[in-house]
């Protein structure tokens, strides 16, 4: 059963069914749809910058082309393994993508991994491929976002703030009013976006536009986080918070490192 979505304060309702389309009994879902327009998007608008950083447009092609399904089996198997003990009774539902749990940390892991791995084979510095991609990442993750949307997911606690978003909880069988914090996040990343791609034909050092990136949305996201009712939990830690807390301060440690050395050599 589809139940609406509204946001009251805003005067607006959806009734979204999860799955777009049927073909041959085989469904194709919004969340799906959603990640490939992210992802077409992003691949389109770097195509502007073909040459960026020395980066050629064909490589950016050739990597995406690799990452998008090594960040897809990252990402499910991050979200997976912190929710071990619901697969270890359920294996049939590790594959089903389409219903959501694909965490973002994973992605990104797997995505860098792939990075490091392509850069090496091609003879590419890492710093300089990771610097042109990293605008176009953010848009897909904004995007993206909007997949937990239609999926009902991804939302956080309760509220009566502006933007409350009400739900039906199957739990307790009522409309609830939550932060959505599926929007709070696509918007950070929108905005991220937008500073990202002000700066990056005119970057100061190697590195600059993914250390932002990451201090950033590690700080937001950490925010965001505490927020959310369904988090992936470890000895009692919010897992996605600790690691962007870390990122955030890692990186606003090598940002400062890297521009101390640019000015030493300017």
């Amino acid at each position: 059963m589809v139940y609406p979505i509204s946001f009251p304060n805003l005067n607006l309702t959806f009734n979204i069914n999860p799955i777009a389309i049927s073909i041959f009994g085989i469904n194709i879902y919004w969340y799906g749809i959603i990640i490939v327009i992210g992802v077409l998007l992003g691949l389109y608008l770097a195509k502007k910058d073909d040459g960026l950083h020395g980066i050629k447009y064909s490589d950016v092609i050739d990597f995406v082309t690799i990452a998008v399904f090594v960040g897809i089996l990252f990402a499910r198997g991050y979200y997976v393994l912190f929710k071990l003990d619901y697969y270890i009774s359920h294996p049939s539902e590790i594959i089903k993508i389409w219903n959501g749990g694909l965490a973002i940390y994973g992605g990104i892991i797997g995505g860098v991994l792939t990075c490091i791995f392509f850069c090496r084979k091609r003879k590419i510095k890492f710093l300089n491929m990771a610097d042109y991609i990293v605008p176009f990442l953010v848009l897909g993750q904004s995007i993206g976002r909007w997949g937990n949307f239609v999926n009902q997911e991804a939302y956080g606690s309760l509220t009566e703030s502006f933007l409350k978003m009400r739900i039906y909880n199957e739990s307790t069988l009522e409309f609830i009013s939550v932060h959505p914090t599926f929007l709070y996040e696509s918007l950070l990343d929108f905005i991220i976006f937008i500073i990202l791609m002000k700066i990056r034909k005119n970057r100061k050092f190697e590195g600059q536009l993914v250390y932002l990136y990451f201090i950033i949305y590690g700080m937001g996201r950490a925010i965001i986080e505490g927020l959310r009712t369904d988090s992936l939990m470890l000895c009692g830690f919010r897992v996605s918070q600790f690691l962007s807390l870390f990122l955030a301060i890692l990186s606003s440690l090598m940002y400062m490192f890297a521009e101390k050395c640019r000015r030493k050599n300017t």
